[in-house]
């Protein structure tokens, strides 16, 4: 079923979800019922499709087949996807009318979101981080400059160099 979502998949995941939303999901108690399902900022990306799905019960990012080979993983099934800001781990999931998809939770339950334009910004500003490879810790982490070597003397002592050092000696 992969065929399906070579092009554009906006449309189908806004479709699929509002109707497990309008079913499976009607009257839980943990959705937030200022939201709705959208499928925000979908593009191409590495033969496939990614972009952020907005729903009253969450916020994923979501990962469909492109044009690109697609790792099919059965349900529930783990994959590691490297974007620019670093790695994330992306599960999936599988719906008839879609499916399968992999998904990476922003936010899980969606309750904190006062409203739907809040949601959507958060989920837009998501991607776009995802893509700004400043982002990534271990990045960071590789251009910070290395701790001073504190000796076993000067730690025995209580002796600590580096920001915010108090000498105990």
């Amino acid at each position: 079923m992969a065929e399906l979502l070579r092009d554009d998949p906006t449309g189908r995941l806004e479709s699929a979800f509002t109707r497990i939303w309008k079913t499976r999901m009607a009257g839980l108690p943990f959705l937030n019922e200022r939201l709705r399902v959208e499928a925000v900022g979908f593009r191409a990306w590495e033969g496939q499709w990614l972009g952020a799905l907005v729903t009253p019960w969450f916020v994923n990012l979501v990962l469909t087949p492109g044009e690109g080979e697609w790792a099919a993983l059965g349900a529930g099934g783990e994959r590691i996807v490297t974007l620019p800001a670093g790695g994330f781990r992306f599960v999936s999931g599988h719906d008839a009318q879609i499916g399968e998809y992999h998904a990476c939770s922003l936010f899980s339950p969606a309750q904190g979101f006062e409203d739907h334009e809040t949601a959507r910004a958060v989920a837009a500003a998501s991607l776009e981080a995802l893509f700004d490879a400043g982002n990534d810790a271990k990045a960071r982490a590789a251009e910070a400059p290395p701790p001073a070597p504190v000796s076993k003397r000067d730690f025995i002592r209580g002796r600590f160099s580096g920001p915010g050092h108090v000498d105990r000696g």
